[in-house]
C-alpha cells in the first residue's frame, strides 16, 4: 500500500513538470520561430552559428528585429497572391532586388551596430552618399561574412573597384592577392575622417602604421614625404619596384629640375638648358655622334644611385641633404 502511494505522488509530480513544455510544443509558434517555419534550410542558408543566429544566442536579434513584424507576409489574411514582402527586405529577395531605401535598410543595422567608432563616420560618408547599404557588402545569412574573411575580402570591394582590382595585379603591389592584406587594412569603409576613407587622418599615419621607418624625424627631410607618399607612390601597384609611380629620374624630375654639365649643353635639349653649380660636375659619357663629353641621366643612372635616403636623411650636409 505505502508503494502504491509513492507511486502516485512520483507519477503527479513528472505530469506536473512535463505539462509545460507538452503545452509549448503543442502551441502556435509564434515571432521569428513561426518564420523558419517556412525559411528553412532549403530557403535560407544556414546562420545557427552567427552572431545574428537567434537560436544560437538568445540576446541575439532574430528576423523581425530587421525585417520587422511583416504580418501581412507571415500570414497574409487577405490571400494576395503572390505573397506580400516583408516589411524590409535587403538584397535580392524571392529573386527580385529590394525597393526598401537605401538609409531604412541601414537603419535596420544601425539599431545594433552604431555603437562601435568604427562606424561614427558612416553618416556623409563616401559609400552612403553613393547609396551603398549594409546588404551591398556584407551577407547576414551565412555563418560566415565572406568580407570579414581576409583573404576573400577583396572580391567584394572589387565588385565597383575596378581600377584597383587591375592594380593589384601588377608587379610591384601589396600582398592582398596573396591574402596577407585586406582593403580594411588601410581603409574604412564606413567612414572616415582622411581622404580616400583612409583609417587614419591622412594617407601618411596610414602608410606609417606599417613603414614607421619612413616616418622621422629627420636632420634632412624630403619634402614630398611629409606631405603625401602617394606623390611618388601608387598604393595599390605598379610596374614599378617599390610601386613608384614613374622610373627615375623622370619621377624626380617632376618636381626637381633636370641638371646637365654647362660646359657641354644639353642631351637633346628637350628639357632645357640647366647648368650645375661652379665646382659640381656629373658623371659623362661619350656621344657617338659628336665625340664630345656630354651628360647622359637618362642611360642606366638614376637619382637614387646616389640619393639613397629620399625618404629623409640624418646627414649634416646642406649640399647633398638625401645622400647615404
Amino acid at each position: 500500500m505505502r508503494i502504491k502511494r509513492v507511486f502516485a505522488i512520483a507519477g503527479l509530480l513528472v505530469s506536473g513538470w512535463l505539462s509545460p513544455a507538452w503545452a509549448a510544443t503543442e502551441a502556435e509558434p509564434t515571432g521569428a520561430a513561426f518564420c523558419v517555419t517556412c525559411h528553412d534550410s532549403d530557403d535560407l542558408t544556414d546562420n545557427s552559428r552567427s552572431a545574428h543566429g537567434f537560436v544560437a544566442d538568445k540576446r541575439a536579434p532574430d528576423c523581425i528585429s530587421c525585417h520587422g513584424a511583416s504580418e501581412a507576409h507571415a500570414y497574409n489574411p487577405s490571400k494576395i497572391s503572390p505573397q506580400p514582402k516583408p516589411d524590409v527586405t535587403f538584397g535580392k529577395t524571392f529573386g527580385k532586388v529590394s525597393t526598401v531605401a537605401a538609409d531604412d535598410r541601414n537603419r535596420s543595422c544601425q539599431n545594433c551596430h552604431d555603437k562601435d567608432q568604427k562606424r561614427a563616420l558612416w553618416s556623409g560618408s563616401t559609400h552612403e552618399n553613393a547609396g551603398i547599404t549594409c546588404d551591398t557588402c556584407h551577407q547576414v545569412h551565412v555563418n560566415k561574412d565572406k568580407i570579414l574573411n581576409k583573404k576573400a575580402q577583396a572580391d567584394t570591394c572589387y565588385t565597383c573597384h575596378k581600377e584597383q582590382r587591375t592594380q593589384l595585379n601588377k608587379p610591384s603591389h601589396h600582398p592582398v592577392p596573396e591574402g596577407k592584406m585586406a582593403c580594411s587594412d588601410c581603409h574604412n569603409v564606413h567612414g572616415s575622417a582622411g581622404p580616400k576613407l583612409v583609417k587614419r587622418d591622412s594617407i601618411n599615419d596610414t602608410c606609417y602604421t606599417c613603414h614607421a621607418e619612413k616616418r622621422g624625424p629627420f636632420v634632412q627631410q624630403h619634402d614630398p614625404v611629409a606631405e603625401d607618399c602617394s606623390t611618388c607612390h601608387n598604393s595599390h601597384g605598379s610596374t614599378i619596384a617599390g610601386m613608384l609611380k614613374t622610373r627615375a629620374p623622370m619621377l624626380c624630375q617632376q618636381c626637381h629640375t633636370p641638371h646637365v654639365s654647362g660646359n657641354v649643353g644639353a642631351l637633346g635639349g628637350q628639357n632645357g638648358v640647366y647648368t650645375l653649380a661652379p665646382g659640381q660636375t656629373l658623371p659623362q659619357v661619350t656621344s657617338l655622334s659628336s665625340g664630345k663629353n656630354v651628360v647622359n641621366l637618362w642611360q642606366g643612372r638614376s637619382c637614387m644611385n646616389c640619393h639613397t635616403q629620399v625618404h629623409g636623411s640624418n646627414s649634416p650636409s646642406s649640399t647633398n641633404p638625401l645622400m647615404r
